[in-house]
């Protein structure tokens, strides 16, 4: 699986690769893995950056329900949430944003990120400007307190 996953890198660190030969080659390295839910996680997000969302969304819907180890099912949930918000369906974007942020963990910052993207598309500016700002908060060198406490007065805790 450690060959199949640099393969995998591989191509994703290819920057000379076309959307389509992305999608493809991925595909291709899928049919060869021996974890089903890991290949359906690959070619759902080959398809969400290449702007294909209406085919990434069930694909990351099935990896899923097939279970994930648990970094990868972080990065799908975050994924399919931000491929949701891309295809108009906000309030479930927002859902799935929250129960990840709510889970805390490793990526719990970037849900918190995608959260706010959310939010802001939702049409709702000062809420994703104020969880920008608590969750960059913790990560300035000065005025952590100082940032969080105005980022929450702007809009309290969601």
């Amino acid at each position: 699986m450690e060959n199949w996953q640099a393969r995998v890198d591989a191509i994703w660190a290819d920057a000379s690769l076309s959307d389509a030969e992305r999608v493809h080659k991925i595909d291709v390295l899928a049919a060869e893995s021996g974890d089903e839910a890991i290949a359906l996680f690959e070619r759902a997000g080959a398809r969400d950056s290449a702007g294909l969302e209406q085919q990434a969304e069930p694909l990351y819907r099935e990896a899923l329900a097939l279970g994930l180890p648990e970094d990868t099912r972080a990065q799908a949930v975050i994924q399919l949430a931000s491929t949701l918000r891309n295809l108009g369906r906000v309030a479930e974007s927002l859902d799935l944003l929250r129960a990840e942020r709510e889970r805390g963990g490793p990526l719990a910052d970037a849900a918190s990120a995608f959260y706010a993207l959310s939010l802001a598309t939702a049409g709702d500016p000062l809420a994703a400007a104020s969880i920008a700002l608590q969750t960059l908060a913790p990560h300035l060198p000065r005025y952590s307190r100082s940032v969080n406490g105005y980022a929450q007065e702007m809009c309290p805790p969601r």
